[in-house]
């Protein structure tokens, strides 16, 4: 069995920094989520193509990686799935753990872990669902030796983004990333603040690697410019789904965000990678 380490430095590498492509998007049966993830092989051949240094993928598609040996990227494993994302919501609202997630995850050689911690505005009960999961998952990750990724999301009412959007204030953000690494987090998935020059006390306050989220599809030169300022911050990587996955070239973007994340490339020497 593969131990901590080892699982560690597939995420990670020599220089301790990390690209997740976040390609789990299916698993919570909202249609828009689907865009530029249709043909899932054809989606992960084209990302492998790329060499991130992790991808993220479900249980029923972990599997893609298997047939590219050792150029696969490692695997991050999606551990719970959600029913909050939709414009128009259920009647309940809840988040829930697979069965048997981290032997799923070893059985599918899987370098990480990863689970929602969710703040949803007037959703306590989902909250609380997303802390069960977390302490149910921890115990199980320590003994067979595998990172947690925890992902801490501070949402706006859905009525006023017309489904759950980000909120990028600093307050929310700060606690339940701080929450997250104390519930066990080795690893912290976390959304970027408003204002961007105040990351690094988000950073210092988790104590553990961060990895930064991108969040919706937005402008080629937006995203990178982005990337540049959380890695000056002090982020030890990004996660990103929509901004390379429904690019048009997303090996291209890929290859660009992997120049900022591990050569500290400028945005605009990164934005020629794309069209190369």
């Amino acid at each position: 069995m593969k131990t901590f380490d080892a699982r560690w430095k597939k995420i990670f590498g020599s220089d301790g920094k990390c690209l997740n492509v976040a390609v789990d998007h299916g698993m919570f049966n909202e249609p828009s989520f689907l865009a530029g993830i249709e043909n899932m092989e054809k989606t992960v051949r084209t990302l492998v193509s790329a060499r991130p240094d992790a991808i993220q993928l479900t249980p029923g598609n972990g599997r893609l990686l298997r047939k590219f040996g050792r150029r696969a990227p490692a695997l991050v494993m999606r551990t719970d799935v959600a029913n909050v994302y939709g414009n128009r919501l259920p009647r309940t609202l809840w988040s829930k753990m697979i069965g048997d997630p981290v032997g799923l995850a070893s059985g599918l050689d899987a370098a990480c872990v990863v689970v929602n911690l969710l703040s949803l505005p007037d959703q306590p009960e989902v909250h609380g669902q997303c802390i069960d999961n977390i302490c149910l998952l921890k115990p199980e990750c320590v003994r067979a030796g595998m990172p947690l990724m925890v992902e801490p999301l501070v949402m706006q009412a859905n009525e006023k983004a017309g489904g759950y959007m980000v909120d990028g204030n600093f307050d929310g953000i700060i606690a339940l990333v701080r929450q997250a690494a104390e519930l066990g987090a080795d690893i912290i998935k976390a959304d970027p603040c408003d204002d961007l020059s105040q990351y690094h006390r988000i950073i210092e306050a988790a104590g553990v690697p961060v990895l930064v989220r991108g969040g919706g599809r937005v402008p080629d030169g937006e995203i990178l410019r982005r990337t540049r300022q959380v890695m000056e911050q002090g982020a030890a990587g990004i996660v990103y789904g929509r901004n390379i996955i429904q690019h048009p070239s997303p090996a291209g973007m890929t290859r660009a965000l992997m120049a900022i994340v591990h050569r500290n490339a400028s945005p605009e020497d990164a934005l020629k990678i794309i069209g190369s």
